[in-house]
């Protein structure tokens, strides 16, 4: 297996542009997301973090519950951390490898209208079983819902919990309205004409 190091000197592939596949001795095959940092703090501190717990291990068990609760997030398998100092790490998040591509680029690349209706139905399924069962993304956007097939249909997996906080019981109207406030900030910046998300799926997507 890579070592970690050598997995943030790479520039990335697979289905996340931070993320590498990873073959385990044994066959076992893995998906690692390098924790990078976005904004101008990343000129600075690229994949460095502070703290005296790395934010993996928290995503871990915020995931691991979040599926329990039997959200649609990415199947967990555990985190690496590099203690770079004291309170200064570097950390990869593993989950098992999935098929498919982003919500964005799958309405970049399939033309069929019907489909992509059916598959921002289905994004927004999933959306409501995250927000019915306590869980609260913190940066939802098209790059973080992920399209698969499933039994010859489609299924939308939610992504990148790094931040996301859990509840007992369904999020309050505010914290949802929040969430679908970010998404429709994303449709606006990524399809800002309107080409590929028109507004009846942009209702149906970010509708609170």
């Amino acid at each position: 297996m890579a070592s970690l190091s050598h997995l943030h000197s790479g520039q990335g592939t697979g289905n996340r542009s931070s993320g590498n596949p990873l073959r385990l001795e044994d066959g076992t095959e893995l998906f690692a997301r390098i924790s990078r940092r976005g904004g101008l703090i990343r000129l600075i501190m690229k994949d460095s973090y502070l703290g005296v717990r790395a934010r993996p291990v928290q995503e871990l068990e915020v995931t691991s519950e979040a599926r329990r609760r039997g959200i649609p997030v990415a199947e967990p398998i555990g985190a690496m951390v590099e203690w770079v100092a004291s309170f200064l790490y570097r950390s990869i998040f593993l989950t098992r490898p999935m098929p498919g591509m982003t919500l964005w680029e799958f309405l970049c690349t399939d033309d069929d209208a019907r489909v992509r209706g059916y598959v921002v139905e289905q994004a927004r399924q999933a959306i409501d079983t995250m927000h019915r069962k306590g869980l609260l993304h913190a940066d939802l956007n098209l790059h973080n819902l992920f399209v698969t097939t499933a039994r010859e249909s489609f299924a939308v997996t939610i992504l990148d919990l790094d931040k996301a906080r859990l509840f007992q019981g369904p999020l309050p109207a505010r914290m949802r309205a929040r969430n679908l406030t970010r998404l429709r900030q994303s449709v606006e910046k990524l399809d800002p004409s309107g080409r590929y998300l028109d507004s009846r799926a942009i209702e149906s997507l970010t509708r609170r």
